[in-house]
């Protein structure tokens, strides 16, 4: 949530980052909001200064035997009680709507996120790898959505019937790919300082909305009967560990990481991406979160973007990094990156990690705050990140696709092949 007296002091700036971020900001109702509720504390202020001063005089004028003065005066405080009772009403409605209004607000692009209206104004920012030349190779490369069940180790037609479309099975060593994969996404990161945690794969609202998917995109969620949400991203329990804490400033930076199942509802995303594995209901991912001093948190985003870009690497997939534009970032981002991995079946690039500086947005609807006595009084909300460490779909995709041998069957990747139990060729079963 952005900083109510940063937008009140800052509204032409305000303005023209939402329309940079094709979003929809209603500035006169801010400002109407705004003064309804500033001079209705003001009136607040002014009345029960009023009522305390008459309260006081009433004793007075007892004790001079003013009686009727007395009664007069306790008579004005009857009615000052009753103007600040509805004039308190009529705030609270005011607060109720700047908080619908301000919660309904994305986050300011950062200084550094270019301008742009859509994906088409990305800007690359580097690329890793060499795709590989299959017809120089004379194999004619198959997407992961035939390979896949042609081996044996994903069916679609069986995860329809027991779920719904865009769910799948995975058998064999398509199983033990996923469980290998998410091993040695975990293992990575934790032995670089990232501490795993085992998450629940449900979250209430009031967590949601710490990280930004409630209340605006609660139609991409799947809800339960008793109030709960399947998680979207591991991102959300992560983010609100420290939810309505304060922490010392020794702490920061804290690095986080997690594997979790993650449900989206993919509400409009009709006829994109439905055949295969990269756009599905429910797909593993293991995700990283940092909390970082403001000063810090830019420092910290290149460093988790070079954290996915490692498991990549170790993977020897080609990729590149993007930097996404004002029209592009999501709602929670002040700045982000996207790393895309190669993809033969698409001959081009499709995103596997989005890594973002959340900046205080989070924090403010989180409350979370950390306190560093030697540079300020008080606290003050600290800067939430996060970024995709890989999603292992998209990543056993883009294994099965980039690793495809001439015989039909898959080269697992040498730092794989230790989490596969030895395997290193995945053949028909």
């Amino acid at each position: 949530m952005l900083d109510i007296k940063f937008v009140r002091d800052n509204q032409e700036a305000v303005a023209e980052a939402m329309k940079n971020r094709n979003a929809s900001w209603d500035a006169s109702r801010f400002s109407q909001l705004d003064e309804t509720r500033r001079a209705a504390i003001a009136k607040e202020e002014a009345l029960q200064a009023e009522r305390n001063a008459a309260s006081k005089s009433i004793g007075a004028m007892m004790a001079a035997g003013q009686k009727d003065q007395a009664e007069a005066a306790k008579e004005r405080v009857r009615a000052i009680n009753e103007e600040i009772a509805a004039i308190g009403k009529e705030r609270e409605a005011a607060d109720a709507d700047l908080r619908e209004l301000m919660m309904s607000a994305p986050n300011m692009p950062a200084d550094s996120t270019p301008v742009g209206q859509s994906e088409d104004d990305n800007p690359e920012v580097r690329r890793w790898g060499t795709p590989r030349d299959f017809a120089a190779e004379g194999i004619e490369a198959k997407p992961h959505w035939d390979l896949g069940p042609e081996l044996g180790i994903i069916d679609f037609e069986r995860g329809v019937k027991l779920a719904k479309s865009r769910f799948y099975l995975l058998g064999g060593l398509g199983a033990r790919l996923e469980r290998s994969l998410i091993n040695f996404m975990a293992d990575t990161h934790a032995s670089r300082g990232y501490k795993e945690w085992w998450c629940p794969a449900m979250a209430n609202g009031t967590t949601l909305t710490g990280t930004g998917q409630l209340p605006k995109f609660e139609e991409d969620l799947f809800k339960t009967t008793n109030g709960l949400y399947l998680i979207p991203t591991a991102e959300v329990q992560l983010t609100n560990i420290h939810a309505g804490e304060v922490l010392d400033a020794d702490q920061l930076p804290l690095h986080y990481c997690a594997f979790t199942p993650c449900f989206r509802e993919e509400a409009g995303s009709a006829g994109r991406d439905t055949r295969g594995i990269i756009r599905v209901h429910q797909f593993s991912k293991v995700e990283m979160v940092k909390f970082a001093k403001p000063e810090e948190s830019f420092d910290e985003l290149e460093g988790m973007v070079a954290d996915a870009e490692r498991i990549l690497q170790k993977l020897e997939l080609p990729y590149r990094v993007i930097s996404l534009c004002t029209g592009d970032i999501g709602f929670s981002a002040a700045k982000t990156y996207d790393l895309e991995v190669w993809l033969p079946s698409y001959n081009g690039y499709k995103e596997i990690s989005s890594c973002s500086n959340c900046v205080d947005f989070q924090a403010r609807r989180a409350n979370i705050k950390y306190r560093d006595p030697e540079n300020f009084k008080g606290t003050r909300y600290l800067h939430t990140l996060n970024g995709s460490g890989l999603a292992v779909g998209r990543t056993m995709a883009a294994i099965i696709e980039n690793y495809q041998q001439p015989d039909g069957t898959i080269k697992v990747p040498d730092v794989l092949v230790p989490y596969m139990g030895g395997v290193e060729v995945i053949a028909p079963e």
